[in-house]
């Protein structure tokens, strides 16, 4: 049953280009799919969440994740009554602006961007579903609804000066009301990314081998978790007993969120998704105490596995990487492939030079980031350090 409260597809702002209507969709199905189908999408195969895309088969991918996190919050979404296409919409677009080797590449760019205006990953999110994506014969981007943008943009709550650039040039034209909360929607999602990374992060540090299952079973909530097992299990072979603690952990992490949005909502009393918007605060939040716990599991992480001395030494060589192509292109832009050549030719200084081919690096899966390193850097050699096995990034 549709909350009063819930984005309803029937009553959308529209989009910047006026389209026909689907005779078999909703407008926020159509922009999922859109997601789905686009290239960035695609690309997230090959890049990195914590490990590096060729250390392994099994771990986690910017792909896998945003399954993950679509998974997560379309579910929730249906208990909360909230739209699930748009809920899974903004799910599934929220990692799209992610550069090659995750945040260790986010902060490369970012310190390379800096004397162009920056770089930010949520805002590139924006730029490739309203610019970067050219397929389609009237419009360049996806030509995503309002609703689909404002929850990309907003998720994580409120944009506040300095504005990314790439987010201001687009809410210049077509106004995301930057300055409200986001659709309840939105909110799930953003939790959704909250759940899915501190519960997959767990699985794929375990299978690395950068801490042990006791070492778990001792922070808070998993203690708990491992106890539960225990008792109903008593001699669990020790996969068996990490997979289902963990299994444990993920189900808190998500009735805690809807415990706590349920209440919230209910003390709002909102009779519209602008009422939601207007509140002045979260609706979607975990509880107090659970965000407490979860801090001391995320320094946890942080320490063991994010800052881990084999993750640090491959953070020094893939930011090797972005560093030594940034300045290859910018001085030799002839280099990028041809599709991107009227963006140079029009390219009005070196600010506009700088943003597309930082647009072309952030692109970039892992793979090919290091191969066309190798290629214009090193001669065809790679960096030894960047082999398999062992090491990962954040």
């Amino acid at each position: 049953m549709r909350a009063p409260y819930a984005s309803d597809p029937a009553a959308s702002r529209g989009r910047l280009h006026v389209e026909p209507d689907s005779t078999f969709r909703s407008e926020f199905q159509r922009d999922r799919d859109r997601i789905i189908h686009a290239s960035s999408f695609r690309r997230l195969k090959h890049k990195t969440q914590v490990f590096v895309e060729h250390e392994g088969d099994y771990f986690r991918t910017r792909l896998t994740h945003s399954i993950e996190v679509a998974q997560v919050a379309r579910t929730m979404a249906q208990v909360l009554g909230l739209d699930q296409e748009l809920t899974e919409a903004v799910a599934l677009a929220h990692d799209l602006g992610h550069t090659p080797f995750g945040h260790t590449g986010e902060d490369a760019l970012s310190a390379l961007m800096a004397p162009y205006g920056g770089f930010d990953h949520n805002a590139q999110t924006v730029r490739i579903v309203t610019s970067l994506e050219r397929h389609y014969a009237e419009w360049d981007g996806l030509n995503l609804t309002w609703e689909t943008l404002e929850g990309i943009a907003k998720h994580n709550g409120p944009v506040t000066d300095p504005v990314p650039w790439a987010l201001a040039a687009y809410d210049a034209v077509h106004d995301l009301e930057l300055a409200s909360h986001a659709s309840a929607e939105a909110q799930v999602a953003a939790l959704s990314d909250d759940i899915a990374y501190n519960n997959h992060d767990l699985h794929d540090g375990l299978r690395a081998e950068l801490f042990s299952t006791d070492e778990l079973a001792e922070l808070p909530v998993l203690a708990d978790c491992f106890a539960a097992v225990d008792r109903k299990y008593p001699g669990l072979n020790y996969y068996r007993r990490r997979h289902e603690a963990l299994r444990r952990f993920f189900g808190i992490l998500v009735e805690d969120v809807l415990a706590v949005s349920r209440a919230n909502l209910a003390d709002l009393a909102p009779g519209s998704v602008s009422d939601v918007r207007g509140a002045g605060r979260m609706m979607v939040q975990f509880s107090d105490a659970l965000w407490a716990d979860l801090n001391v599991i995320r320094r946890f992480l942080f320490e063991r596995m994010y800052r881990a001395p084999s993750v640090v030494e491959m953070r020094a060589q893939v930011t090797q990487v972005i560093e030594e192509l940034f300045p290859v292109f910018m001085d030799d832009p002839t280099l990028l492939p041809r599709q991107w050549r009227k963006d140079v030719a029009e390219a009005e200084g070196e600010t506009e030079l700088a943003r597309i081919v930082c647009d072309y690096i952030a692109g970039m899966t892992d793979r090919f980031a290091i191969q066309t390193h190798a290629r214009l850097c090193r001669n065809g050699e790679p960096l030894p350090e960047l082999a398999p096995l062992g090491r990962g990034l954040r």
